[in-house]
């Protein structure tokens, strides 16, 4: 045998970083840049822009919560509106004043008021679940839909919650740990910016649309998103898995309704008033229902990013109109068939729904990822296939 020691071969050169990776850096360097930016608008919009803005964030965050139901879990729910309605009269009864003869209140903290009406939402939603589990489809959708007229009776006869459809009553207004979100309390500028009540509530619904769009993001990516896409694509085979079809059904419409209970807090602090609707179409009626719907269409079923996007396209749209037409001296007109704001963005959005189902069924969503795929450069391997 050769003394001759066996040399060890030589060390594997060190692989360059994947790609994926650098993707995922220069992705979540936009989210921070764009974050950045949101942080920053308070200080050079005035407070008429920063209450458009907070309606839009108020429809994302519905928003979000109807494509984890929609798109995620494949429930058809036309419901939205009454749970918005549930959030907004929670948080009032809740945090209202005890003291008051006209309505009913619990004099408890906004900030746990705010908490209590999400969960009085979730409830709900989980109270739907033995009708919710048994149908769906249009079926599903039509039977959601008796709950928007529940909502309406509701409205117009509990008078000592929601304050009757003649004069509502007034929310509380939001404090957390003792820090008013309006114009009371202690002066705050920054960069010689006063920081008021527009301010501060761009800043809260900002924290709010924020957690409520990693939440959601988080919760798809989880056992329970997978359990929910599972039941949406075959729930036979989802059941033979292991998935609790009833269970996920019930689960994704309590969240779904959470989130709309949330939007429906963020709804009355926005208006400062509660006032249920005196028809089926109004704050809390059909047609709102339907403009969530059309946010997720628009922006993409199941697709988190997207719902934003649509509801910056329906919620944005009216309010960037309003207030570009009493500087240009649109929609003067004062006929019963005269063109509004809330009318042409009607026809905008219905008219966005059509190219979506006729040209692009994944929405924005799906635009958006077409585009990021173009540009992203492909492997050797993958040129090959």
């Amino acid at each position: 045998m050769s003394d001759t020691a066996v040399k060890a071969p030589p060390a594997a050169p060190t692989a360059p970083p994947p790609k994926r990776d650098r993707g995922r850096l220069l992705k979540a360097l936009a989210w921070i840049a764009l974050l950045v930016v949101l942080l920053a608008i308070p200080l050079y919009l005035d407070a008429a822009w920063l209450k458009a803005g907070q309606y839009m964030m108020i429809g994302g965050v519905g928003a979000i919560g109807l494509t984890m139901l929609v798109g995620q879990a494949g429930q058809l729910s036309l419901a939205h509106a009454f749970f918005l309605l549930a959030g907004a009269t929670g948080y009032t009864v809740l945090s209202g004043p005890v003291d008051d003869e006209r309505v009913f209140g619990l004099g408890l903290d906004p900030g746990l008021s705010l908490v209590g009406a999400v969960v009085i939402a979730a409830l709900l939603g989980l109270a739907f679940a033995p009708v919710s589990g048994r149908l769906r489809g249009i079926y599903l959708g039509v039977a959601s839909l008796s709950l928007v007229f529940l909502g309406l009776y509701f409205g117009q006869s509990a008078e000592t919650l929601t304050g009757g459809t003649s004069t509502g009553r007034s929310p509380e207004p939001f404090s957390l740990f003792g820090f008013p979100f309006t114009n009371d309390g202690p002066e705050i500028e920054l960069m010689g910016v006063p920081i008021r009540q527009a301010e501060r509530l761009w800043y809260l619904f900002l924290l709010l649309t924020v957690l409520a769009f990693v939440v959601a993001k988080a919760a798809v990516r989880s056992r329970v998103g997978r359990s929910w896409r599972a039941v949406r694509d075959n729930e036979a085979a989802a059941s033979v898995m292991g998935v609790s079809v009833t269970r996920a059904k019930a689960g994704a419409f309590a969240v779904s309704s959470a989130y709309a209970g949330l939007a429906g807090a963020m709804t009355v602090l926005w208006f400062d008033i509660l006032k249920p609707d005196e028809s089926e179409f109004g704050t809390y009626g059909i047609n709102i229902s339907i403009a969530f719907l059309a946010m997720v269409i628009i922006g993409g079923l199941g697709s988190v990013p997207g719902a934003l996007v649509g509801a910056l396209i329906v919620n944005g749209l009216p309010q960037v109109l309003s207030l570009y037409s009493a500087d240009l001296g649109w929609f003067s007109g004062t006929g019963d068939g005269a063109l509004t704001p809330i009318l042409v963005s009607s026809f905008v959005y219905g008219a966005a729904i059509i190219l979506v189902v006729l040209f692009e069924p994944g929405g924005l969503a799906a635009i958006g990822r077409r585009i990021t795929s173009a540009r992203k450069p492909h492997l050797p391997e993958e040129q090959d296939k």
